[in-house]
C-alpha cells in the first residue's frame, strides 16, 4: 500500500466519481439503436430499462460496463489506500452513478455499480447476494423486488461474515440509497404495477 497522500487520496476520490458517473446506459442505446434511454420505457439510465427498451444484448452490454465501472476503481484503491479510504472511495463512485455530473445529476438506482464495488471488497457476500437476487427474481420476477431484498439483507451477511466495519458501514449507507431510488418501484409493488420481468 503507497503511503496516502492527502491530494492524491482526494484526486482519486474525483477520479472514482467521475468515473462512477459514465451513463454506459445512454451511450450504448445511442449507440446501438440511436435511442435515447432517458426518454423511453421508466427513462432510467439502468441495465433493465436498457434491457426492455432496447435491446437484450445491449443491457447485458450495459451491465458489465455498470459493474466494472465499479469493480476497477474499488480494486485500484486497494492497492493503494487503507480501508477508511476504500470506503470513501466505493462511495463516491457509486454517488458518481447515482447523481452524474455528465447527465445534470439525474443518474441510476446504482445496483449494478454497487455489485461491482462489493466484488471487489467482499465477493463471497456478494456470490451469496447473487443467490438471493436469483431466487426472488425467479419466485416473484420483478427485478426492483430482487434488488431491494439484496439491498436490505446485504449489511446483514457482511455482519455475519465478519467482515470490517468500515465495508458494513458502506453497505448501509449504498443499501439505503438503492431503497430510496427505488421509491417508486416499492409503489408499484404495493398496488400491483410494477412491471415484470421476461426474457421476452
Amino acid at each position: 500500500m503507497l503511503n496516502e497522500n492527502i491530494y492524491f487520496t482526494l484526486t482519486f476520490l474525483i477520479f472514482a466519481y467521475l468515473i462512477g458517473s459514465i451513463p454506459f446506459g445512454v451511450i450504448i442505446s445511442k449507440l446501438n439503436s440511436k435511442i435515447d434511454i432517458q426518454k423511453v420505457g421508466s427513462g432510467n439510465i439502468g441495465a433493465t430499462n436498457v434491457f426492455r427498451s432496447v435491446s437484450k444484448i445491449s443491457g447485458i452490454i450495459t451491465l458489465l460496463a455498470d459493474v466494472l465501472k465499479g469493480y476497477l476503481p474499488v480494486l485500484i484503491a486497494c492497492y493503494l489506500f487503507s480501508k477508511p479510504w476504500v470506503g470513501l472511495i466505493g462511495l463516491f463512485n457509486f454517488l458518481g452513478h447515482l447523481y452524474p455530473v455528465y447527465l445534470k445529476f439525474r443518474g441510476g438506482k446504482g445496483v449494478a455499480v454497487a455489485l461491482g464495488i462489493f466484488l471487489a471488497l467482499a465477493p463471497l457476500a456478494i456470490m451469496i447476494e447473487i443467490i438471493i437476487f436469483i431466487i426472488v427474481l425467479l419466485k416473484w420476477r420483478y427485478v426492483s423486488l430482487g434488488s431491494i431484498t439484496s439491498a436490505l439483507t446485504f449489511p446483514i451477511i457482511l455482519g455475519l461474515l465478519n467482515y470490517e466495519a468500515y465495508y458494513i458501514m458502506l453497505s448501509l449507507v449504498i443499501s439505503i440509497l438503492i431503497i430510496y431510488k427505488h421509491k417508486d418501484n416499492l409503489k408499484n409493488l404495493l398496488i400491483s404495477e410494477e412491471n415484470k420481468f421476461s426474457l421476452k
